[in-house]
């Protein structure tokens, strides 16, 4: 039925549209200083009319079908606009893409996720474990449509304090063939005020569709789905290029956006920022961790607590590095760690594309094993005591189950959804229940670092 009506709105809003176009040209063609309205080509002509007969005939075909079948058709069809987007600049490729999902043109998931797939972490209730990494919705503009589409959750980010643009373009570039990019953005961010109110006004909506509809018993010791809808909502922190005081500039960001977030991430490994990274040095950290986590738990908070307090490093250090931030992370309690953000090491493939020669950090295929190694690293070294992310060249359920055997709870994607489209968020969580089922594993938690208990 829902299907059905889709289709009616469609023909009758094209044909409103027929008939004003109509109507327009009547009136300008009596005008002889009308513009002239230019043709598109004819094989654009008819690439545009093969795949809007397709979605038409594919419309009607699954307008017969269940709900779940028509779901999974719109998933699939996202697929026909890939290679259009792929003729795109990067970076105008990505900003159209955030502005699909921010007006919701993208499909939306109706189907529950396998129930192998649900865990809880700190006291939070994910249907899966498959997450958006930042970067992508890096000013809070598409968060419902993103958890809309099946993400367990969605990590909006890096945020500054001030607005700032970040490098000069063009910063980011594809290395189609090994499944990678390269980005040097610098933080490019709009700053905390704007991303607070884009977020206060979900929340408001949020709630206020709670208090309309049922809802769960405040009691719960599980807070199911987050703060921006049913999916969990991360906020990345980052610091201003120009900053002298890194500590003050997080502590901004903690007291103006934590209210939001489900969890909140201290960035200390972007290679695209100058001095950063010298961040997740024993002491400085220890010292930046301390001050953010006063901060947070000096504010007022409900029976729910403070978000939790994540840091996400870099997957190019020492095994003294991962040493002194595992020492860092036991001894303050953190809740957790993102392993890894992108590297500046250009790994093979990607070593002998041309265009590993532009700076910025790599992010990919290519950049799996790295990542995961340093997972595993910190898995061990932090005794299975500490949530870890896995991030780092996941592009299929496979690649996912691996990072959650290497010590992984939860997982994020970036680059392989930029190329693969929200086709590839409903793939992977079907390809990963099909691991767990294979090795005999009966849900999420019992496969974590599998591999090294």
């Amino acid at each position: 039925m829902a299907a059905r009506k889709i289709l009616r709105d469609f023909s009758y809003q094209r044909a409103i549209s027929t008939t004003l176009g109509r109507a327009r040209h009547c009136s300008s063609s009596s005008s002889a200083a009308a513009p002239k309205i230019p043709h598109f080509s004819k094989k654009g002509r008819l690439l545009t009319g093969a795949t809007i007969g397709l979605v038409i005939a594919g419309g009607a075909y699954v307008s017969t079908v269940d709900e779940a079948t028509f779901c999974g058709w719109l998933f699939s069809a996202t697929k026909l606009v890939n290679p259009f987007f792929a003729l795109l600049d990067a970076e105008v490729a990505h900003k159209l893409a955030v502005s699909a999902a921010a007006r919701g043109w993208v499909p939306r998931e109706k189907r529950p996720d396998p129930s192998i797939l649900g865990l809880q972490v700190w006291g939070r209730q994910f249907s899966n474990p498959l997450g958006l990494a930042a970067g992508f919705d890096k000013n809070a503009e598409a968060v419902e449509g993103l958890l809309g589409m099946g993400f367990g959750f969605v990590e909006v980010g890096s945020v500054t304090p001030v607005p700032q643009e970040g490098n000069p373009k063009p910063r980011i570039f594809r290395l189609r063939q090994e499944g990678a990019i390269i980005n040097r953005c610098g933080f490019n961010s709009e700053g905390i005020v704007a991303v607070a109110k884009r977020l206060g006004a979900q929340h408001g909506k949020r709630k206020l569709d709670e208090s309309t509809g049922s809802s769960s018993s405040p009691n719960d010791e599980v807070k199911h789905g987050g703060k921006a809808g049913p999916g969990i909502l991360g906020v990345n922190l980052g610091k201003n290029k120009t900053s002298e005081d890194a500590a003050a500039d997080y502590v901004q960001g903690v007291h103006t956006l934590s209210q939001y977030a489900d969890y909140l991430v201290i960035n200390v490994s972007s290679p695209n920022t100058p001095g950063l990274r010298m961040l997740q040095g024993r002491k400085q950290l220890k010292d930046l961790v301390k001050k953010v986590q006063a901060a947070r738990d000096e504010m007022q908070w409900g029976e729910e607590g403070p978000p939790p307090l994540l840091v996400k490093i870099a997957p190019d250090l020492s095994k003294e590095d991962l040493e002194d931030i595992a020492a860092v992370a036991l001894a303050l309690r953190l809740d957790g760690l993102i392993i890894s953000n992108t590297t500046i090491s250009r790994p093979d493939p990607a070593s002998k594309n041309p265009v590993a020669k532009e700076t910025g950090g790599l992010s990919g295929k290519p950049l799996f094993n790295l990542s995961t190694n340093i997972l595993k690293e910190m898995y061990l070294l932090t005794r299975g005591k500490i949530p870890l992310i896995g991030c780092g060249g996941i592009s299929s359920g496979e690649d996912a189950y691996k990072k959650i055997r290497a010590g992984a709870t939860l997982v994020q994607l970036y680059t392989a959804f930029a190329y693969g489209g929200p086709a590839l968020i409903p793939q992977i969580k079907a390809e990963l229940a099909e691991c767990l089922e294979r090795d005999g594993f009966k849900s999420i938690v019992e496969a974590v670092g599998a591999d090294y208990r």
